[in-house]
């Protein structure tokens, strides 16, 4: 089984997290002091974390608390961050003062670079030079490892092989994967090509937005306008396989979002679910203790493929 890693989306995030830096940030300063206490490894962030003029206010945030690791601690975390492919950002050097920036805001600590979405559905020219620019970095030793998100499986062979051509490893690939977003487990999709070549899959909105962490009977109540939206689309369409959710997590003692979390790592990937609270670090704490049985995934897999609803995709996606 994988393990579980965790991602800074919602820091900095006004529009659909309702970030607020007077009330949130002591609490995702802990929130992540929870994380390394737990021995979750994984951290992942992007420069375009964070909203309107808190732009970067993830990464920004995340290094404040590296600053506070002791040296041993830092040593066993793996810092990711994303760069994204702006219009503007062209060429092999196109990303290198994003990079630049990136690093100083995370305080010098920034293990895996990543392109955070595949250009190849809207300027296909834009992308190969971007990810020789981020591979240099890696010859460099500027940082140690590669990784792309929102890469569909046909790109990221094309990917890949032109990165082993030069001799760099391509370390991981960022896909949404859920129970209510489950095309990557599909026969020939980008599971079963990661497993060929040999990349970790990060799974990210492993919990659809928090949406497969409402028991059955839940309605929105705080949440951001665009979150409610969301709920209102999802919530009823997935009532079955939620409801199949929690009477498992009520059998094992546990709750949905570490059922949730333990359908992707059964799946062979390592989810990265978005902490705001230190509650949140101890369901992944708990999910890491026990695993789904063969027959519970299989009635998973069965009640995600008859859901009558998705979560939206990603129009950056590639085929």
């Amino acid at each position: 089984m994988t393990g579980i890693g965790f991602g800074t989306w919602a820091w900095g995030n006004q529009l659909l997290w309702g970030y607020r830096p007077e009330r949130d940030d002591s609490e995702l300063r802990a929130t992540f002091s929870s994380a390394v206490a737990a021995g979750l490894r994984l951290v992942d962030t992007a420069d375009s974390y964070g909203t309107g003029h808190l732009n970067g206010r993830s990464e920004e945030l995340l290094g404040q608390c590296l600053t506070g690791l002791e040296a041993s601690s830092r040593a066993n975390l793996i810092v990711a961050t994303k760069l994204a492919p702006f219009p503007w950002r062209l060429g092999r050097r196109g990303l290198l003062k994003a990079f630049q920036a990136s690093r100083q805001r995370l305080r010098g600590q920034l293990d895996r670079v990543q392109l955070h979405w595949s250009t190849a559905r809207y300027a296909p020219w834009q992308e190969r030079p971007l990810l020789d620019g981020l591979a240099d970095l890696v010859e460099q030793g500027e940082v140690r490892e590669l990784g792309v998100s929102n890469v569909g499986p046909q790109r990221l062979e094309l990917l890949h092989n032109h990165l082993a051509h030069r001799g760099v490893r391509l370390a991981s690939v960022q896909v949404q994967l859920s129970l209510l977003a489950p095309e990557p487990i599909r026969a020939g999709g980008i599971l079963d090509v990661c497993r060929n070549l040999g990349v970790e899959v990060l799974a990210y909105s492993p919990l659809a937005l928090g949406v497969l962490a409402r028991r059955p009977g839940w309605t929105p109540a705080d949440a951001t306008l665009l979150r409610s939206g969301l709920f209102r689309r999802l919530l009823p369409g997935s009532l079955t396989l939620r409801q199949a959710m929690a009477d498992m997590a009520q059998a094992r003692g546990v709750n949905q979002v570490q059922v949730a979390l333990n359908w992707c790592r059964a799946h062979g990937t390592c989810p990265i679910p978005g902490f705001r609270r230190p509650a949140q670090v101890e369901d992944a704490q708990q999910a890491l203790s026990w695993n789904l049985t063969q027959q519970e995934r299989n009635l998973l897999d069965q009640l995600s493929r008859d859901c009558p609803v998705r979560m939206p995709d990603n129009p950056f996606q590639s085929a």
